[in-house]
């Protein structure tokens, strides 16, 4: 049996959480309004996946990294969403610490 990919879920949770309706973030985007709506409904279905370009142009949209639309479980989603607004010098410490703690 095929694993379902986080992808259709992440992004819909990132769009509503926004208060952005299909049409709205496609615009957004650059998508033609006559099919904005539809191109988001397959990504959101699952039906179709965008390829990477259009992929980091929803997560810039949305506010999230685009690592955000690949995690498995609310808890590392919520972690990377965090983690992608330290500055790269917060990243580091971060990283530095999370090391130490498992030596």
């Amino acid at each position: 049996m095929p694993i379902q990919s986080p992808f259709p879920i992440r992004l819909k949770e990132a769009r509503l959480n926004k208060g952005l309706t299909q049409l709205q973030l496609g615009v957004r985007m650059g998508m033609d309004e006559n099919s904005a709506s539809a191109r988001l409904n397959q990504y959101e279905k699952g039906k179709h996946a965008p390829d990477y370009d259009t992929m980091k142009r929803m997560a810039e949209e949305l506010g999230v990294p685009v690592a955000y639309f690949f995690c498995e479980t609310e808890l590392e989603a919520s972690l990377v969403k965090e983690m992608s607004k330290l500055s790269d010098d917060g990243k580091r410490n971060l990283l530095a610490k999370l090391l130490e703690q498992q030596i």
